[in-house]
């Protein structure tokens, strides 16, 4: 094994044509970055129209691909993609099998979809310059039952889908409105029998005792008002064995997790997410990376590895210029570059400041200019990566800026 192993990570690349034909300086430097690692991950944020057909199974937030856009992620430089995600499904299990296809034939290591459950949850295990490593990608949703991968069972074929781990989202509310609500559910006549209904074609959820379910949605007792996660078990399991064997076969592990279970305020991150990702951790993974929220989220150090809560977006071909993408935030991230010392200790990141489209394109809001990230430097590196440090400080994270890249301190 090599001395030092450096892993690139981006935002997710939500990319919809072929960049090979860019010739943005910027965007030269940002491939320098990525082809310069000893490996290049992203997420691939979609689902390849193939050979395997399929059907459109979204409304206006449907969005496929063409193969050649794989093509498009090799030449940027990545060798490594998670396809767990809620676009990974949109063209049903064809496209999961047609992704499947070209992902496999271009060599790209990969993990988080498969031919069934046993299939989607396998991590993705790969040797790069000496090193062993393995990549586990899961999907937290929310998202119908059938997109996610399930096994055969009696009279039951398998279903190509996604690594799925599974979350149910609850609304928290005080004695007095959970009290209202009880007595409401009994007036309506609403029964466990009415929410497996609306729960078609999805399996009902489990109701515990102090928790109430109406037309899909869960409302638990509680002291306050707010929003919680229930996380399965079962599913966490199951993801935490496959990062443990790969990690006691001493390979790098990288943990995935793609969701949008978001805060209200996108800039914060869930405490929700802080568990399972340092759950994964104590499982033996090397970092843990997330996407969903479009934002970059700050950093954290857990036993010495990194958590990236959210890197945002790298690649975002985006339809329209709805409000939603107007914030500057959803076009900036960072491209952190992670040197590992022998046995896949973190030696020291790097981060690297990225605007998608660049400056010009983020001032004048053109979505037909935002086609590729480019590498900033001076104010528009100083502001994302002050704003990245002034966050991940809250989690007892110190970066400190040096010459537009921001470095990350691990004492």
């Amino acid at each position: 094994m090599s001395s030092n192993f450096t892993l690139a990570l981006t935002g997710q690349s939500l990319i919809k044509r072929d960049t090979r034909d860019v010739s943005a300086p910027g965007f030269e430097q940002v491939k320098s970055i990525l082809r310069s690692a000893d490996l290049s991950f992203t997420n691939f944020e979609g689902t390849i129209l193939g050979r395997n057909g399929g059907w459109p199974l979204k409304g206006s937030f449907y969005g496929s691909s063409e193969p050649i856009v794989l093509d498009a992620l090799k030449d940027i430089g990545f060798q490594a993609v998670a396809l767990s995600n809620n676009h990974a499904f949109d063209l049903g299990p064809s496209g999961v099998l047609s992704t499947l296809e070209e992902v496999e034939g271009r060599g790209f290591l990969h993990s988080g979809i498969g031919r069934d459950e046993a299939d989607a949850g396998t991590a993705g295990l790969g040797e790069v310059a000496g090193r062993p490593v393995s990549i586990v990608a899961m999907d937290g949703g929310p998202g119908p039952d059938f997109m996610y991968a399930a096994n055969a069972g009696s009279g039951r074929p398998a279903r190509p889908g996604v690594n799925r781990l599974r979350l149910t989202q609850v609304l928290e509310v005080d004695e007095p409105a959970f009290e209202s609500l009880r007595e409401m559910q009994t007036r309506i006549g609403y029964t466990r029998i009415d929410l497996t209904n609306d729960s078609q074609p999805d399996d009902p959820p489990f109701i515990a005792d102090d928790e109430i379910g109406i037309a899909r949605a869960i409302f638990k007792r509680s002291d306050r008002f707010g929003r919680s996660v229930k996380i399965d078990e079962e599913d966490l399991r199951r993801n935490l064995e496959a990062i443990t064997t790969s990690a006691d076969e001493g390979r790098l592990v990288v943990a995935y997790l793609h969701h949008h279970h978001w805060a209200s305020d996108w800039y914060q991150m869930p405490g929700w997410v802080s568990a399972v990702a340092k759950r994964c951790i104590d499982a033996g993974a090397s970092m843990f990376v997330s996407h969903g929220a479009p934002v970059l989220q700050p950093v954290e150090l857990y036993r010495g590895r990194p958590i990236f809560y959210s890197l945002g977006n790298f690649i975002f071909h985006v339809k329209s210029e709805k409000s939603l993408w107007t914030a500057p935030e959803v076009w900036e991230s960072v491209i952190p570059v992670c040197t590992f010392g022998e046995d896949n200790c973190l030696k020291g990141v790097r981060f690297f400041p990225v605007i998608i489209g660049g400056e010009e394109a983020l001032r004048d809001g053109k979505l037909e200019r935002r086609i590729v990230p480019e590498l900033v430097t001076g104010a528009a590196a100083h502001r994302i990566l002050q704003r990245f440090a002034d966050q991940s400080r809250k989690l007892g994270s110190n970066i400190r800026i040096c010459d537009d890249v921001g470095i990350l301190r691990l004492e």
